[in-house]
């Protein structure tokens, strides 16, 4: 390790290059974080602010770090998947004098050892994809907490997570749920997911998609826009519910909603998108189909229940790169991908830039809330916080403008007539 260049753990720094033109060609898809740069770039809000970071290592995170950086933060970053580093965009933040640790291909003990190493320089802001890092500072160095002023939250399963805690009483800073920002959820979540997943299935497979049946467990925003992507490309959609209201707005989506133990005997393709354990188990395992196809796009890799199809199971062999064909003992095979973890983000690169821009410029402006709250002596109280709603009518006014389109303003009269209760027929 080079310490003038700061602490890092990478594959291999002399990947880096290659690293630096992907992130170039993110940067070149990211107008609204790049708009941001150049602002604060000049500023700094950020200096004398430590950032730790929990979140996947892409091209798109790079960007986000290097906005940090130049308005003035440091930067401590890890992964927040075993399997979603980029190693050769790691390699290029490491090179860029950035804190890093972070490799494709770790085992869990890694996972964690690279979250405490991004703790040892004392952050006062955390950013998360999952809570692992926030959850990590509650369980094991709850020393750290009073310099802490607050954190960000990117996932709907760290969401969830954390809100948990809050209302157990157990959150001890204030964190702002990134996910929940319209212009994050509705876009990211629905858009990034269906093309990402179907993508990682498309690398992993090269299978047709046009003609199967794709089961998609979740209608959240994640499983809408996998079950729409797949419709796109010809799929017979198969949805399963736990919720009757998703499952109603998927039937008048025009998809078939079903039971998972309905499903298992008919789908080609199996597409989790709960953030709930145990969606595919052991009878399920029974009735596919010789030849199905499964994988996962939840956050945690618990929503496939490998261990009940390792135990059905005589032989594994892997048969193409993130694509293991499992062999039951009754001679069927079925093909888990990217070992049950996020498919989009193990077996492909993750969602395309444009929609990574108004998620991590949410990212941005909730830390730089925090910061803002912190110089004028405030903080906020040690609970779930959602990002205003100009926050996000701005990101999204900036997206637009940057792809040239245009919209209508409300006249005096209408803005006035909006708030009139009085004004009936």
């Amino acid at each position: 390790m080079d310490e003038k260049k700061g602490q890092y753990k990478v594959k291999d720094l002399a990947l880096a290059d290659a690293g630096k033109l992907r992130i170039e060609w993110a940067e070149s898809r990211m107008p609204v974080l790049a708009a941001l740069r150049a602002k604060y770039k000049k500023l700094k809000p950020f200096k004398g602010y430590r950032i730790a970071g929990c979140l996947h290592v892409t091209k798109e995170t790079a960007v986000l770090v290097r906005t940090f950086a130049d308005a003035g933060a440091d930067v401590s970053w890890s992964g927040c998947n075993p399997l979603s580093t980029q190693d050769d965009v790691a390699a290029a933040l490491a090179s860029d004098g950035i804190s890093i640790f972070a490799w494709h291909g770790m085992n869990v003990d890694d996972f964690y050892w690279c979250i405490e190493e991004t703790l040892r320089f004392k952050p006062n802001l955390t950013l998360d994809d999952g809570a692992d890092l926030i959850f990590t500072v509650h369980n094991k160095h709850q020393e750290l907490i009073p310099t802490v002023i607050g954190g960000t939250e990117e996932t709907t399963t760290g969401v969830h997570r954390l809100r948990a805690m809050a209302h157990a009483g157990a959150l001890k800073y204030p964190v702002i749920a990134v996910n929940d920002a319209e212009t994050k959820w509705d876009f990211d979540n629905v858009y990034g997911t269906g093309q990402s997943t179907l993508d990682g299935i498309l690398r992993a497979t090269s299978v047709l998609l046009a003609g199967k049946n794709i089961v998609v467990a979740g209608f959240g925003h994640c499983g809408r826009g996998v079950a729409l992507r797949a419709k796109g490309l010809g799929a017979n959609v198969i949805v399963t519910e736990v919720k009757a209201t998703a499952a109603l707005k998927a039937t008048l989506e025009g998809f078939r909603v079903m039971t998972m133990d309905e499903a298992a005997a008919i789908g080609d393709i199996f597409i989790t998108a709960t953030g709930v354990k145990d969606i595919l188990v052991e009878r399920h395992f029974k009735a596919i189909k010789d030849g199905a196809i499964i994988c996962n796009t939840g956050h945690y890799d618990c929503e496939i229940n490998i261990p009940q199809l390792q135990k059905l199971t005589k032989r594994v062999r892997e048969v193409r790169k993130d694509n293991e064909e499992y062999t039951l003992k009754n001679g069927r095979h079925i093909y888990l991908l990217a070992q049950g973890r996020l498919v989009n983000l193990a077996a492909a690169e993750g969602h395309p830039s444009e929609v990574m821009d108004m998620s991590f410029a949410n990212q941005f402006m909730s830390q730089l809330r925090l910061v803002e709250e912190h110089k004028k002596g405030n903080r906020l109280a040690n609970t779930v916080h959602d990002i205003s709603t100009e926050q996000d009518q701005e990101i999204a006014g900036v997206k637009l403008r940057t792809m040239g389109y245009a919209i209508d303003k409300l006249t005096k009269e209408q803005a006035k007539y909006i708030d009139d209760y009085s004004a009936g027929t």
